[in-house]
């Protein structure tokens, strides 16, 4: 997550409360004198680094994640001190010092890296020494960084190793010992240096570094100012901006609470002003923010993963993102429209709002690398080298105007946020390879897979519905990125197992893990919103969780109809799924809101919903049958709003839920 630095002074408190119970990295200390200098040498170094490797080519795989591991490892543990009490003026001795044994841990599969491939599996007592310790620092860093949960989930997971022959029924395994586990875990690239870190010690890194340097360039507010001056003059407009502008922001930050912190201090105080319940101000920006995840040409850090899990270029994980991205946003928006219908809420007037052109001349040059990126993208370059190049385009597109132009301060600065700003994708993503090593050398996936599909009795359907399930309890306390992972290495073959083509199955695993930020009792997303509105947390999750009813059903609707992904389809195909789909989002989006052109029935509401959710089966009888039933619930509405008065019309009843 990306620090902000310009809030409101009257939300600061909330938020700070918020960040420091449930984001770890509000914990980190910022040191002044030679502590500040000392961390500030090392997150620009790690920075130089990784652009170095990105331009001059990367090193062998374990060498690259290890040197990548070993800068973020010296970061977190001089950053995120053991007790708060030690957050003063200079860095800790205890943390210095375990900060230095965190540094050598990976820098021993460095140093003696020949050493150890010609040894292979025959691990020495050193090794194994070596080996745990590392072990049990990532799993110490990703407490400090990231919380408990993950911690936990991961030391589930390895008891699980040790205590194989010991459990009963399908889930027993001969067990493994502590050498070969630990041989598994930190000398293969099948644990804490596989796939995920693999990803983030390539291009993941570089992504955050090139947010860091949009945000400094201004291109955050030129998104605000954008959506304000397309939407805030509609009903509901400043709603509308917070989804635009969340969106907007949501292709360079791959961060919920970033997002919500980011855009939300300027979007909630101005929805509330102009009547909306703190709640529902809060809930807006939340889902809209959640959402930013799943908005091509950046996602989340997962979107990387997914990329190397199935085998395909990021650009095609990107195009089968787009048309479900822009679905979910039209679900948030359909929600949001109705409310303010519901309240009779305007927009800002036009005297208040900015006028494109004028935007455009004066920050539209700071779109230029947003341009350029898609263009590599779409031609063929690696995300790394498309991410390097765009990087060099945010600094030099700043140049041509005094307003966005960066001083070498704001250049260097940018180097160092980039780092810091990595340091929990990175450490997720560590941890989350723990827990796949485990998954690998017992077999637990196969073995999880064959018990959700005697479960669900083999049918698509519930074993879906379990999937859903396991992501989002998962996402209540695990990292999008970690949950991707563990989710996608234990779930989405079972899907694949029913004929569900493996991109469908991994995004659908994605999508769950995401709006995990967003459901409840842990909505970290929602709660950050609800740290700016001074609102309820609990009922701004609940708010935020029927805002994003659109992406409960998009997943089902893409695992069931792959057109929507652009996989093996036509035109025609893909117009009709985006019509149906659309089409049922409005009958959700009523019954959710309780209102389409006036305050629904309860057999109005009924209607709505069940009409909305026979769009999600793409066959055409349900599409029909859907159309008939939402005709139905349309004509009921126009012949009561006809025969109601002005106040019977324009009356609200506050929803309390």
């Amino acid at each position: 997550m990306k620090e902000q630095e310009h809030r409101p002074e009257h939300h600061s408190v909330n938020l700070k409360e918020f960040m420091a119970q449930y984001d770890r990295e509000s914990d980190y200390v910022r040191y002044k004198g030679v502590s500040r200098w000392v961390v500030a040498v090392i997150a620009i170094c790690f920075s130089l680094f990784q652009l170095y490797t990105a331009t001059f080519g990367v090193f062998d795989a374990h060498i690259q994640r290890a040197v990548h591991l070993s800068f973020a490892m010296a970061l977190v543990f001089l950053l995120f001190p053991l007790r708060k009490s030690w957050s003063g003026d200079g860095i800790h001795p205890v943390d210095a010092v375990i900060a230095l044994i965190a540094v050598a841990m990976p820098l021993y599969v460095v140093i003696f890296y020949k050493d150890l491939v010609m040894r292979a599996a025959l691990s020495t007592p050193l090794d194994t020494l070596i080996g745990a310790i590392g072990v049990l620092l990532v799993l110490e860093a990703a407490r400090r960084v990231v919380g408990w949960p993950i911690v936990i989930v991961a030391l589930v997971f390895l008891a699980y190793a040790f205590a194989g022959p010991n459990i009963p029924g399908a889930f027993a395994h001969r067990g493994v010992s502590l050498t070969m586990l630990v041989g598994h875990l930190y000398y293969t690239t099948e644990g804490v240096f596989g796939i995920p870190l693999g990803v983030s010690a390539t291009f993941i890194f570089l992504f955050i570094l090139f947010g860091a340097y949009l945000e400094k360039s201004g291109l955050g507010k030129l998104f605000i100012d954008l959506a304000n001056s397309i939407a805030g003059w509609a009903s509901g407009g400043p709603a509308k901006v917070a989804v635009i502008s969340s969106g907007l922001m949501g292709t360079i930050s791959g961060s919920s609470v970033a997002n919500v912190a980011g855009t939300g201090s300027f979007t909630i105080p101005m929805m509330k002003k102009l009547g909306y319940r703190p709640e529902f101000a809060g809930a807006v920006e939340a889902a809209a923010s959640t959402g930013g995840q799943l908005m091509p040409p950046i996602m989340g850090a997962a979107a990387f993963l997914m990329a190397e899990f199935v085998g395909v270029p990021y650009i095609s994980v990107a195009k089968a993102a787009a048309i479900p991205a822009l679905l979910y946003f039209t679900g948030v928006m359909l929600c949001v429209h109705l409310e303010a219908k519901k309240t009779g809420l305007r927009g800002l007037s036009v005297e208040e709002l900015p006028k494109v052109g004028a935007i455009l001349k004066e920050k539209g040059h700071l779109m230029l690398p947003l341009i350029v990126i898609i263009y590599l993208l779409v031609s063929g370059y690696t995300p790394m080298r498309a991410a390097l190049w765009a990087i060099v385009l945010t600094v030099l597109a700043s140049l041509l105007r005094s307003s966005t132009r960066m001083s070498l301060k704001d250049i260097v600065k940018g180097l160092e946020d980039g780092a810091r700003s990595a340091l929990g994708v990175i450490i997720a993503c560590a941890t989350a390879g723990i827990i796949i090593g485990v998954v690998t050398k017992t077999g637990l996936g196969l073995k999880l897979g064959s018990v959700l599909i005697q479960l669900a009795g083999g049918k698509l359907l519930p074993t879906m519905m379990f999937t859903m399930i396991t992501s989002i309890i998962l996402g209540m306390g695990v990292p999008t990125t970690a949950n991707y992972v563990i989710t996608s290495t234990i779930a989405a073959p079972t899907i694949i197992q029913l004929g569900v083509p493996v991109l469908a199955a991994h995004m659908f695993v994605f999508y769950f893990g995401i709006i995990a930020d967003v459901t409840p009792p842990v909505a970290l997303a929602a709660f950050a919103g609800s740290g700016i509105a001074n609102s309820d947390p609990l009922k701004t999750g609940v708010q935020a969780s029927k805002l994003a009813i659109a992406a409960f059903l998009i997943p089902y609707i893409f695992v069931l109809s792959p057109a929507l992904l652009m996989i093996n389809t036509t035109v025609a195909q893909v117009l009709l799924i985006i019509t149906t789909s659309t089409i049922g989002m409005i009958g959700v989006a009523a019954a959710v809101s309780n209102y389409f052109m006036i305050k629904t029935s309860w057999l109005e509401r009924l209607l709505f919903l069940i009409g909305g959710l026979m769009m999600i089966d793409p066959n055409h009888l349900t599409d029909l049958l859907g159309v008939g039933i939402l005709a139905t619930a349309i004509i009921i509405q126009f012949i009561r709003k006809r025969s109601s008065t002005p106040s019977e019309r324009d009356g609200y009843e506050q929803d309390t839920a």
